[in-house]
């Protein structure tokens, strides 16, 4: 790597994105990509929705001058475009859930070809209950592995419902990825993420509320499928018991919103792709905050949890489960207080049905 390339490529990456951005509102009517409003969405007006391509090109092109091609950089970039291509005609066309997680899989393979993947599991508990301190995975690497960026791909995708939360969010991440990679020393991850999140704050600045423009599919898929390849780069490589949950830790909110999505939607008793207004940001508007505010919050949120990620890193895994201890309560606790976890979802359902009966 020229060190010098290095300084350059972040800013460049934020340029390109900054750039591009506007280029792809002012054509995204011409190319069909625009996002109608409906009762499940949050916004009024159509809106051009293909955002993310420009934080894409930021992140390919930087990357690509700076870095010299390797298999896995290969497998990063290839499986990306791949996602790119799925989601940009999800923009333009539309595409089914199962063409798009069949191009999620092919994508996840591709990047499991080239070398990434989970290659074993630490136990966090060795020092208190005794065992080994890994579990190696071995023929269980690849499907761990799909599983993992299928999995991280989808929760960007679902909590992209807010003007600047997906981005926002993945670029928070981002941040958090690169200031964890630097201390474990791995500075090529490092600056991978840190060129992301500079294609992401480019984009931000049209796409924070009031949005001139969506990042689309092709934008929350391309940042799941990204985070979520980086994370298996830089930070399940170390042996430490504690690093099997800073990956998770750091993408809590879209991770854990995606969990009781599924888990709202199956004790419901409908199909668990099936669209709701029960996530986290729903129950955030539902309690008063204005889209602004509900935004801030959930960064705020974010901010926290990728603080504490980087503490467990710092700490003891005595120390370290403590505080994961304390964060799995505390959210679990404010899960279920906003009504994510399904009740108080149903109840406003309910409550709305009454009032609209009674309008009637």
């Amino acid at each position: 790597m020229n060190s010098p390339l290095i300084l350059l490529g972040i800013p460049f990456a934020f340029i390109i994105s900054f750039i591009i951005t506007p280029l792809l509102k002012k054509n995204a009517e011409k190319l069909g990509a625009i996002d109608v409003p409906d009762a499940r969405k949050v916004h009024q007006r159509v809106m051009p929705r293909i955002g993310g391509l420009a934080i894409y090109l930021g992140f390919l092109i930087s990357v690509l001058i700076i870095f010299p091609i390797t298999n896995e950089l290969l497998g990063l970039l290839v499986g990306s475009t791949i996602i790119m291509l799925f989601g940009i005609a999800d923009d333009i066309r539309g595409v089914s859930p199962k063409v798009k997680l069949l191009g999620q899989i092919i994508a996840a393979g591709i990047v499991v070809m080239s070398g990434i993947s989970v290659e074993f599991i630490t136990n966090p508990f060795a020092n208190i209950v005794g065992g080994g301190a890994m579990f190696p995975l071995g023929v269980f690497a690849i499907p761990v592995t799909i599983f993992w960026i299928v999995g991280v791909t989808n929760a960007i995708n679902l909590i992209d419902g807010l003007d600047g939360l997906a981005a926002g969010t993945s670029a928070i991440a981002a941040v958090t990825m690169a200031v964890i990679a630097v201390l474990e020393g791995h500075v090529m991850v490092a600056v991978m993420a840190a060129i992301l999140a500079a294609s992401i704050f480019g984009f931000l600045k049209y796409n924070f509320h009031p949005a001139e423009i969506f990042m689309g599919d092709s934008g929350s898929l391309f940042l799941g499928f990204s985070l979520s390849t980086l994370a298996i780069m830089g930070l399940t490589k170390s042996a430490t018991v504690i690093s099997v949950f800073v990956p998770i830790l750091i993408l809590g909110i879209p991770i854990f919103d995606t969990f009781f999505a599924v888990a709202r939607r199956y004790l419901q008793g409908k199909p668990i792709f099936q669209a709701d207004k029960g996530h986290l940001h729903h129950r955030l508007l539902d309690m008063g905050l204005s889209h602004k505010q509900t935004v801030i919050a959930i960064y705020l949120v974010n901010f926290t949890l990728g603080g504490s990620a980087v503490l467990l890193t710092r700490l003891t895994s005595e120390q370290s489960l403590w505080i994961l201890l304390a964060v799995t309560v505390l959210g679990l606790l404010g899960a279920n207080a906003l009504g994510v976890t399904g009740d108080k979802s149903v109840e406003q359902s309910n409550l709305q049905n009454n009032t609209n009966k009674l309008s009637n």
